[in-house]
């Protein structure tokens, strides 16, 4: 157990479960009812059999070779209406430790994190509300970390080891996660939130330049704008004209390494 992650000060509102095969992180903490709950619960796994994306895509994972964790917070300091700060929060957790390893690392809005145009971490989070405010929020995420190949017909996986080509500690980048996440997540209880979102959006996979997208009209070539405190997405397209999108409205374009595009 890394002193880093998890030390004697923590023991009051953060615990850290430890587990083989399970079939999902997110589905344990959805039914584990501890004793004496703590503010954050976190689950790591060295194998999902059930790992779930968004979309309800899975997520392929080699056993013992990569990160797979879920975190349980509750915060009822957030209102339903601004729930995608915690998304920030978890993407930017993730995204600075992966940038002490390797350069290019960005955020594809909403939260998948990518090596230049290849996807190194997928999160899926889970809200409960109550009222107008979050009950639980649960974070389930995946980082390829030691894996060299793929074999699902995921379009554009990648690896810290194929990018660095040397091998990585998975506990050492998980305590830098969770590191960050206590930072972010203590400014989102003190409603110290602005920093968060201008980080978020300074990290952004394709922050500037006009880039391919398709919605339900089909292909157009747009610029980020913004994203909005409820996740929404807004694009400028080469007319001038603005396009607000909720999650799933839009998709990205994007070259695979075999040059042919997907789009995600």
């Amino acid at each position: 157990m890394s002193e880093a992650l998890y030390t004697l000060d923590d023991s009051l509102w953060f615990e850290w479960i430890e587990l083989e095969d399970i079939d999902s992180t997110n589905n344990f903490l959805r039914n584990y009812r501890p004793i004496i709950p703590k503010e954050i619960t976190l689950v790591t796994a060295t194998h999902q059999t059930a790992g779930r994306g968004q979309q309800g895509n899975s997520w392929e994972s080699e056993t013992g070779k990569n990160l797979l964790f879920s975190l349980r917070v509750h915060p009822h300091m957030v209102d339903a209406n601004q729930q995608f700060i915690l998304s920030q929060a978890i993407a930017l957790a993730i995204c600075e430790s992966l940038q002490l390893y390797t350069d290019d690392i960005r955020i594809k809005w909403p939260n998948d994190i990518y090596w230049k145009d290849q996807k190194i971490c997928g999160i899926l989070i889970e809200n409960t509300l109550s009222g107008k405010q979050i009950e639980t929020c649960i974070i389930g995420a995946g980082i390829n970390v030691n894996q060299a190949v793929f074999h699902s017909d995921a379009p554009n996986p990648v690896s810290l080891i194929q990018i660095t080509g040397v091998e990585s500690e998975p506990s050492f980048l998980l305590a830098e996660v969770v590191k960050r996440f206590k930072h972010y997540y203590s400014k989102i209880k003190s409603n110290d939130t602005a920093s968060i979102t201008q980080a978020y959006t300074d990290a952004l996979y394709r922050r500037e330049g006009f880039y391919p997208y398709t919605d339900e009209k089909g292909l157009f070539h747009a610029q980020i704008t913004s994203i909005e405190p409820t996740g929404h997405l807004v694009l400028t397209d080469k007319e001038g004209t603005q396009r607000r999108y909720a999650f799933k409205e839009v998709r990205f374009v994007i070259p695979t390494p075999t040059n042919q595009v997907t789009e995600l």
